[in-house]
């Protein structure tokens, strides 16, 4: 506890501090409250989308491990060396609750919706559902780094505001009672003393003045 002088101008000092203090832990507390029901929200939907996408590689995998059994590995390369369609990511930001989450858009170019690059003379069938099945995940790969992203920053954010929340809920705010519960005792203190002497002083002036007339 931090020693201060038993004024009157302190204990008003000290007082709106407590005020400030007290409005600004409410106000903390519903921030922690809030980022802590939209971090279960997006942990709900990353749980969902991580089952979609890894379901959804297992499947273009799959389709691609058999399409490696049945093609050489020169031929394959062969097939997939030129793409028809470039991706072009776009980064935006989001404030939710004083944290900038990212959201990821993505554009295709390339002039077809044919995602498949080579003639279908030399290759699986496989080789094709492969492609297919990976441009199917593709949007929920995207969405699972964002939701990850926001998960990752929301969780740094939600420890920074519990540890305000905690420091003024059990060191600022127990302290500033303190040091006003320890300035009122004095200032009682210091005027029972005042009174006290003068009550001995007027009896000293009413002695004096029986004194006299006597």
């Amino acid at each position: 506890m931090a020693t201060y002088t038993p004024t009157r101008m302190v204990l008003n000092q000290l007082k709106g501090r407590l005020n400030t203090a007290r409005r600004g832990h409410k106000l903390l507390k519903d921030k922690r409250d809030e980022l802590m029901r939209q971090f279960m929200d997006i942990v709900k939907q990353n749980k969902q989308l991580r089952k979609s996408v890894e379901e959804g590689l297992t499947e273009a995998f799959t389709s691609l491990s058999a399409a490696s059994a049945v093609m050489s590995p020169q031929m394959l390369e062969q097939a997939l060396m030129y793409p028809r369609r470039t991706v072009d990511l776009d980064v935006t930001y989001k404030n939710v609750m004083s944290v900038n989450v990212p959201r990821y858009s993505f554009g295709e170019s390339g002039g077809t919706e044919d995602i498949i690059p080579y003639a279908f003379a030399q290759t699986s069938g496989d080789l094709d559902d492969a492609l297919e099945k990976m441009s199917a995940v593709f949007t929920d790969m995207l969405q699972l780094a964002e939701v990850e992203k926001s998960m990752q920053l929301m969780a740094e954010e939600i420890e920074s505001t519990r540890r305000r929340v905690n420091a003024l809920e059990y060191s600022t705010i127990p302290d500033l009672e303190k040091n006003i519960h320890y300035i009122t005792m004095k200032l009682e203190e210091n005027e029972n003393a005042t009174k006290v002497r003068l009550i001995k002083v007027k009896e000293m002036v009413l002695q004096k003045a029986h004194n006299y007339t006597t």
